[in-house]
């Protein structure tokens, strides 16, 4: 039983108990009615009145305590957050294709991860991430991750505006989600991908609690955001637990241009 539950159930009480109450009243006013003398008469009228106004009492009691009493309990007994009722507890990925790992040894801009699909179901870490890993907490395989909602700004604590649509300029953008049975220390990780090729990651180890709301952020992918089919794949230990995307449209903000630097010419002197 929760605590809105018991409140209400001590209100149905209290007005069983005002009842009985106003019962014993009306019995106590039956007998003084018979009494001839007239003291003893007076004193059980008096009587009956206290247990009626006792009843009516109880009965405000009754009304109140719902009001009131559960923004009471709610503020010295907080609810621990909880995953949200839709989430259910089988884990179903929305992406089918498997992130693989292309190794280019040079200097360029070309990502080090490469998430080109292959014929695998369930997606999985690349091993350049997964030997990233810091943590040695092992993480609770009964964690769950609900859908991914994306946003480009925060409010409250919660996205505004979530949208799967989005048109540059695009300065920021997170992949809110709500969460239960984690285990703090556990390495977690999220992975965003522009049309199945790495975009960005982060990587470390879990400072939430066991439920309620996270997000992933991601400010710079690789390239910037250029128009494309985004997705974010959330990973708990090297388990697969979620996926999401969103679409991006207009051409990204142009980068500014490295500025030029004057070097020093020498001046030439004369030789004796």
């Amino acid at each position: 039983m929760d605590i809105r539950a018991g409140i209400i159930t001590t209100a149905i009480l209290i007005v069983l108990g005002a009842l009985l109450v106003a019962r014993n009243g009306l019995q106590t006013l039956q007998s003084a009615r018979k009494l001839t003398f007239y003291r003893l008469r007076q004193s059980l009228i008096t009587r009956a009145w206290a247990l009626f106004g006792g009843a009516l009492v109880l009965i405000i009691i009754s009304i109140l305590l719902p009001i009131y009493g559960t923004p009471i309990a709610f503020h010295y007994f907080p609810p621990s957050p909880t995953v949200a009722p839709t989430l259910a507890p089988s884990v179903v990925p929305t992406i089918t294709l498997s992130p693989t790992i292309t190794l280019t040894p040079t200097i360029t801009d070309t990502p080090l991860v490469s998430v080109t699909p292959t014929g695998t179901a369930t997606p999985f870490i690349p091993l350049v991430i997964e030997a990233q890993f810091i943590s040695v907490v092992t993480p609770n395989p009964e964690a769950v991750i609900s859908p991914l909602v994306f946003s480009t700004a925060i409010q409250d604590s919660l996205p505004a505006s979530p949208s799967t649509l989005f048109r540059n300029p695009i300065g920021r953008m997170y992949a809110f989600f709500s969460y239960d049975k984690m285990t703090l220390g556990a390495q977690w990780t999220a992975i965003w991908s522009r049309n199945g090729e790495y975009a960005f990651h982060e990587s470390y180890p879990w400072d939430g609690g066991t439920g309620g709301y996270y997000y992933s952020e991601c400010s710079n992918p690789a390239g910037g955001w250029q128009p494309g089919e985004y997705s974010v794949q959330i990973y708990v230990g090297v388990d697969f637990k979620r996926a999401g995307s969103f679409t991006v449209e207009g051409d990204a903000p142009p980068t500014p241009a490295p500025s030029a630097t004057l070097s020093p010419t020498p001046q030439s002197t004369s030789t004796p």
